[in-house]
């Protein structure tokens, strides 16, 4: 998506996601993205800048970080003094979009889709702070957090696999690298399946394309091999002898695994795990 050719599927991209209708206006070079594309430390992977000056930073990640949180940080604080000039007033900040599309588990969560701003709410009454009128009138927003940085969390590998609508399209073809089976109404998706037909590319393309395949395929590996790892090292700890035998008694008594679950709070698939060693499943 770094051409100007790919300026429609990003704009149909960030608007599906963001729900207002995005136009790119310029791709950008950050001190972030600048370094080899294999030091992964501080690389943005991708940073563009709307027609109203607002600054979009796209981030694909493969590996588990633990520190993914403060790397988020760090790069919107690294974007917007980036962009700001020596004099400027405080006025001239852009507004930053940190959208990162994660082929890893971050954090604890089942949705596949995160939304983070930043609020300012009242100790005592809870009230939610605005700006003032004369704010309001100057900046044309509400509330601080229509200033501040706005982070998106797409977990890719949470993705149920069903595209029930436009923007679920798009993580479909995220997760799977291919169109969804249905008709495509997510905008900007129709020109992916043309720009990227692998018989269309040529060398060097194919060479990333297949690179792309083969991080997903470690990705998926890697998520699978620390998520047992997890089960195993904190399975005595996570589930105590009372929820085991509660597990066991509840399904003796024809309640269901999901139900189970829920009830003590672990995955279907730890349930069905203890059953088994159970002999009861």
């Amino acid at each position: 998506m770094r051409s100007k050719v790919d300026y429609m599927i990003l704009e149909g991209f960030l608007s599906e996601l963001l729900k207002v209708d995005i136009k790119i206006k310029n791709l950008l070079e950050s001190e972030s993205n600048k370094s080899d594309k294999d030091d992964r430390h501080n690389k943005c992977d991708l940073l563009c800048e709307n027609d109203r000056g607002e600054l979009k930073i796209i981030e694909v990640q493969f590996h588990r970080e633990m520190d993914y949180f403060q790397r988020m940080l760090y790069a919107t604080s690294k974007v917007i003094t980036e962009y700001i000039a020596a004099g400027e007033e405080y006025a001239e900040v852009k507004r930053v979009y940190s959208v990162n599309i994660l082929y890893f588990d971050l954090g604890q969560g089942a949705d596949y889709l995160y939304k983070g701003t930043t609020e300012f709410r009242g100790m005592k009454d809870k009230d939610r702070l605005r700006l003032s009128r004369s704010q309001i009138k100057t900046f044309g927003k509400e509330y601080p957090s229509d200033l501040y940085p706005e982070y998106y969390l797409i977990k890719v590998n949470n993705f149920d696999d069903v595209a029930k609508n436009s923007l679920e399209e798009w993580i479909y073809y995220l997760k799977k690298s291919e169109l969804p089976p249905i008709t495509i109404t997510a905008r900007g998706l129709d020109k992916v399946n043309e720009r990227f037909k692998y018989d269309k590319m040529d060398a060097t393309q194919k060479k990333e394309y297949d690179r792309y395949l083969e991080s997903l395929q470690a990705s998926d590996s890697a998520i699978e091999t620390a998520r047992y790892e997890a089960i195993e090292e904190g399975r005595e700890e996570a589930i105590s002898e009372k929820n085991m035998q509660f597990i066991v008694n509840s399904y003796k008594e024809g309640l269901k695994i999901p139900t189970i679950a829920k009830i003590v709070a672990v995955s279907e698939g730890e349930v069905k795990r203890i059953l088994q060693d159970k002999g009861l499943h």
